[in-house]
């Protein structure tokens, strides 16, 4: 439930790194930081607004119209806005760190987590060994996909891909149980495919059928570049696509996977066995690492797994070698020589519209970031992110907790059983400010100077077998799921805790020295009532005080919720996503009744604390009250080109940020009295048809 779905693996951070003394030879060389480059954000910046708009027609363009006019999306970049330019400040600051731990290598012993960190950031920006290499180190992975020619040895060798990184099949992973928060359980999920949703399988129209063609094609380019001839690598794509196309056909669609109750169906590994016959689950989980006896596996789609099961038994061992051979070079294509990177990048075009690469620096430092997060996490804190800073941020996220309490209390649709529940699992949602309190240990992991593909796959190595025999075990409440560096922040309902980085808590989003309608109009409404919100949205609400799924809402309740869920789901289908697509309300509805939630409490957290701190004189020409909503639309300052807003419209749970905004602010009475706004106004609903949930 992150504010941000990460799409094709994007990372909140990148970082301009200087090629210094790792041991390897360096072709590709950035040029150094200047750290006056970019200039200061504003958590409210009146330069962006277009004032020649009517605040009343649409705010979106209101508060950020100047900026949308005059700003272009950077050739490599798939959108711009404020988490680029958030990110692109905080680049700054972790190029020093890595810096410093590439220059250190040849002084720090072998197990230094700082020599790790520089060696395997070195490898990755030694373009001339990926380019001498070619696929060789693939060698031995690829020789034993060819070499099976037994079914009974097809699951030991995903099982090995799994553990290297590789998506086929299915997935593996130890999850929070959902009847059982404070333990770990085995969770089998779906999982194999190449491209993003089922959907561009199955979709009859023409725009999904040229997207197949395309991946046809593009499969059977990394089969050419393999080194195999062009009609062997033609049939090879072909069986790619019909055995992918065989597993989307078992999927559930994304909306449907909204109900944390489609995905929960535990089961003893016996039970497993009998559901999923074809694989061999005991050698299964011992070739993944799995060490001791598994109570029971949460399997979240029965029936993908019973398909999973009879193409196993079915399918020509011939598809199954091309189909894991195409994932291997997959996987590993954006670390490999310039041919498998292009070719990589050219097919994601069609879903990002980006029209170059990435510098080289910047896909090495996310994918270090990726990899090794946590080892960057301190040094990043010691430089951006001051005790008085997290202090600060504290104080308006616990403002936002009193001001939706207080809304919980004055609910009219809710009954005093529901309201207890609720209450108390507000007074128990954790949260996490800045950085964790605890570092990862990366002690295990090996890296080397050479190939940094396989540097990537000792990474994830490190990373499974660091979890795999989590299940019955007690979970771990002090791990974070995103890095310190990160732009972003989520809430966990099986941990029921918000999570806020310290990449998120600088401006624009949040500033110590900012006045409160700025803070608690980003950081307040758009970041911390949003995430707040999330324990309470349609699938949030489904867990308990405990992470535990469990239905603590009376029939009437949960009636009188969807009745106004719905309400929120009808207004966002109304609203155009890209060309004729609208936006599926049904697939945002989390996080429209998020945004709205923010928004709500929010407001009311300011006026209590203009009403605690007293009211300080206008600000630019505005009144708390409207930098408040001027800062909640520039906490969403963000376009984006074509192709990725028509994948987003099948694949992200979030609305277009024009959306974000205009949508809830248009619900808003205290919006429309802050602007004087009138009934028929464009950002005037109808109350007949605005939703009250929160």
């Amino acid at each position: 439930m992150s504010r941000l779905l990460p799409l094709f693996r994007r990372a909140g951070l990148g970082a301009l790194v200087a090629a210094l003394a790792a041991g390897c030879k360096i072709a590709e060389r950035p040029p150094a930081a200047d750290t006056t480059a970019l200039q200061p954000l504003k958590v409210v910046d009146v330069a962006y607004m277009d004032t020649t708009v009517s605040a009343c027609r649409d705010f979106f363009d209101f508060a950020n119209g100047t900026w949308l006019r005059t700003d272009t999306i950077p050739a490599a970049y798939s959108s711009s806005g404020v988490f680029k330019d958030m990110a692109d400040r905080n680049e700054l600051v972790v190029k020093a760190v890595l810096e410093d731990a590439v220059s250190q290598v040849p002084s720090l012993p072998d197990t230094s987590t700082q020599r790790k960190l520089g060696t395997f950031y070195g490898s990755c920006m030694d373009s001339t060994a990926a380019e001498g290499a070619g696929i060789a180190p693939l060698a031995a992975t690829l020789a034993s996909v060819d070499s099976l020619t037994q079914r009974a040895a097809l699951v030991p060798l995903v099982a090995g891909l799994q553990t290297s990184g590789a998506n086929v099949l299915f997935r593996y992973s130890p999850g929070v149980d959902a009847h059982d928060a404070a333990h770990y359980v085995a969770d089998a999920d779906r999982g194999g495919l190449g491209l993003p949703d089922r959907d561009y399988y199955l979709n009859p129209a023409a725009s999904a059928d040229s997207t197949r063609k395309a991946y046809v094609a593009h499969v059977a380019a990394m089969f050419r570049l393999a080194g195999q001839d062009s009609a062997p690598a033609a049939g090879d794509a072909a069986r790619v696509m019909s055995l992918e196309t065989a597993l989307a056909r078992a999927q559930l669609t994304r909306v449907a996977r909204r109900d944390p109750k489609a995905t929960d169906h535990q089961m003893s590994v016996e039970a497993l066995q009998r559901l999923a016959p074809s694989v061999a689950w005991a050698e299964y989980f011992r070739a993944v690492g799995v060490t001791t006896p598994l109570a029971k596996v949460n399997v979240d789609e029965p029936a993908f797994l019973r398909a999973v099961s009879d193409l196993i038994a079915t399918r020509p061992l011939e598809d199954w070698r091309a189909y894991l051979r195409y994932h291997v070079l997959s996987n590993a294509a954006p670390w490999l020589s310039a041919p498998f990177v292009q070719e990589n990048f050219a097919f994601n075009q069609r879903f990002t519209g980006a029209k170059e690469l990435l510098p080289r620096w910047k896909r090495c430092l996310r994918a270090t970031d990726g990899e090794m997060g946590e080892a960057l996490g301190q040094a990043y804190v010691a430089r951006t992110f001051p005790p008085e800073a997290r202090a600060k941020a504290k104080r308006v996220i616990d403002d936002i907790r009193d001001a939706f309490r207080a809304r919980l209390l004055k609910l009219t649709w809710m009954s005093d059983s529901t309201r207890a529940h609720a209450l108390d699992k507000l007074a128990r949602m954790g949260e996490k400010v800045g950085y964790p309190d605890h570092w990862r240990d990366y002690s295990k992991l090996q890296v080397a100077q050479g190939p940094f593909v396989l540097n990537v796959v000792a990474a994830n190595r490190f990373e499974w077998n660091r979890v795999v025999n989590r299940p019955g075990q007690p979970v771990d409440k002090s791990e974070w799921d995103m890095t310190v560096p990160t732009v972003n922040a989520y809430y966990d309902p099986t941990k029921n805790e918000m999570v806020f980085p310290a990449g998120a808590l600088v401006p624009q989003t949040f500033d110590p020295k900012a006045d409160d309608g700025a803070n608690y109009g980003s950081l307040g409404a758009s970041w911390a009532g949003h995430e707040l919100t999330h324990g309470f949205d349609d699938e949030g609400r489904h867990y308990d005080a405990e992470g535990n799924l469990r239905d603590w809402w009376t029939p009437a309740d949960s009636k009188a919720f969807n009745k106004e869920a719905e309400l929120d789901a009808q207004q966002y289908d109304g609203y155009i996503q890209v060309d004729t697509f609208h936006v599926n309300g049904h697939l945002t509805l989390g996080e429209n009744i998020a945004d709205y939630g923010g928004a709500l409490t929010g407001y009311d957290a300011l006026e209590a604390a203009l009403k605690r701190d007293g009211r300080p004189a206008l600000i630019d020409g505005y009144t708390p009250e409207q930098r408040f909503f001027i800062s909640f639309a520039q906490s969403f300052r963000s376009h984006s080109r074509p192709e990725d807003l028509r994948l987003r419209v099948k694949v992200d749970p979030h609305s277009p940020e024009r959306w974000r905004v205009n949508g809830p602010l248009s619900n808003m009475e205290a919006f429309a009295k802050a602007f004087g706004c009138k009934p028929g106004d464009p950002m005037v609903r109808p109350r007949a048809l605005v939703p009250q949930i929160w």
